[in-house]
């Protein structure tokens, strides 16, 4: 076993100091270079541009830039292409790759990787920014991805990746894209402090991608904020979702979703704050839903969910559903439309509150209703329907309502 050790250190020694820096100037080929080059060399871009695409990379190096060298893909296909371990880039400007769905045409392209990082890079007009499939042991930080296409059909996802595992994607900025970030088959992977706004389609789109945690990122802007599909063992804490508007737009999709938790968000100004159907068994806990149409769309495909401890506050509409049948559970939650009375002082409502109010209801069914709303005919019925329940769902109530907010500034530290 010692010299067994001693191999492995001699090996590593013998690595390290062979390894070398080849420093390339614009003009000269990077795939030139990385022929040449040996595992464990680093690759050093001088500042300028650089017109090269298919560059295909096998061994384990790093691709360094000074003062962020442009390497311009000239609209022909991906620029960099990627199949090993340790390989790292840092310090690079990526612009024009082709664009093409047959090929998924990316600025930096992975197969079968595993140990890698991509840090502190900017790409521009690429069709896909960063594409990882079946690769393992990923760092994606801050990065800066930026798309110009008019519409999503121009345009692939930010960052993808398909098929992956035990990665981390951190602090980067997406914008423009089809997805900000797009996770297929994708396990044990942390997603924190990104911003992803105004992104066509969705800011997050994963499907059966289980146990991954989302955590402290920003969802603005987007065609819609996050989707969540098939998927098991999701954590998404303290996230934002804001100003995701428009006729089919929701901070959160969540579909087929099971044994999950939404802790501590903040869903603002948003067309849906959650749109669930079929999902079972999540906790929605510490989540503050203000300003939105709707905060929360309950299908009646839901159960086994609990809401417990949010704050409601100037929504539109705080929950609906398309249903009699109530398998939920709510309790202790801020409710601002809540008009009850605490006589005995403990700071929780002596009377239950039904959040779901007719007129809602109403335009669940028939959604052109919604014309109608603030007008005297609407709050009339409202008022008779708290006063003689019959058509809201009789068990979606909250028995604890609680008299003040949550200060979640303190809860979350």
């Amino acid at each position: 076993m010692k010299i067994n050790i001693s191999l492995i250190l001699l090996f590593f020694l013998t690595f390290s100091i062979n390894a070398k820096t080849i420093r390339l100037t614009p003009g000269k080929s990077i795939q030139a270079a990385v022929d040449k080059a040996f595992d464990g060399d680093t690759i050093l871009l001088a500042s300028g541009t650089y017109q090269e695409h298919d560059i295909v990379i096998r061994k384990s190096l790093t691709i360094l830039g000074e003062s962020y060298p442009i390497v311009d893909g000239q609209d022909q296909g991906n620029i960099f292409l990627i199949a090993g371990e340790n390989i790292h880039f840092k310090g690079l400007k990526i612009i024009n790759t082709g664009k093409s769905n047959m090929d998924d045409s990316a600025g930096i392209k992975f197969f079968d990787s595993k140990n890698c990082t991509v840090e502190d890079l900017i790409l521009d007009n690429t069709f896909f920014g960063l594409h990882f499939s079946n690769s393992s042991n990923l760092i994606i930080r801050n990065n800066r991805l930026v798309s110009e296409a008019e519409r999503e059909y121009q345009t692939g996802n930010g960052i993808h990746l398909w098929k992956c595992k035990d990665s981390m994607i951190e602090n980067n900025f997406v914008k423009g894209h089809r997805d900000g970030i797009y996770l297929e088959f994708v396990t044990n992977t942390i997603s924190q402090k990104n911003l992803i706004e105004g992104n066509k389609r969705y800011g997050l789109h994963f499907m059966f991608s289980h146990d991954n945690s989302y955590i402290q990122n920003t969802f603005k802007h987007n065609g819609a904020g996050v989707a969540v599909m098939y998927t098991k063992n999701v954590l998404m804490k303290e996230n934002i979702f804001e100003e995701n508007e428009g006729a089919s737009a929701y901070g959160i999709l969540l579909k087929d979703i099971t044994d999950s938790e939404v802790i501590g968000n903040i869903f603002r100004k948003n067309t849906i704050g959650i749109y669930m159907e079929g999902s079972s068994r999540t906790l929605f806990k510490n989540n503050t839903f203000t300003t939105n149409g709707w905060a929360l769309k309950l299908m009646a495909s839901c159960d086994q969910n609990t809401f417990e401890a949010n704050n409601f506050f100037a929504n539109t509409f705080d929950i609906s559903t398309n249903g009699s049948l109530v398998l939920n559970t709510l309790q202790s939650n801020y409710w601002d439309k809540y008009e009850g009375y605490d006589l005995n002082k403990d700071k929780t409502g002596d009377i239950p509150y039904r959040p779901i109010n007719l007129f809602s209801v109403i335009v669940e069914k028939i959604p052109s209703a919604v014309i109608l709303w603030r007008s005297f005919l609407v709050t009339l019925l409202d008022r008779m329907e708290k006063v003689i329940p019959s058509i809201t769902p009789e068990n979606m109530i909250d028995n604890t309502p609680k008299m003040k907010p949550y200060d979640f500034s303190t809860a979350n530290s």
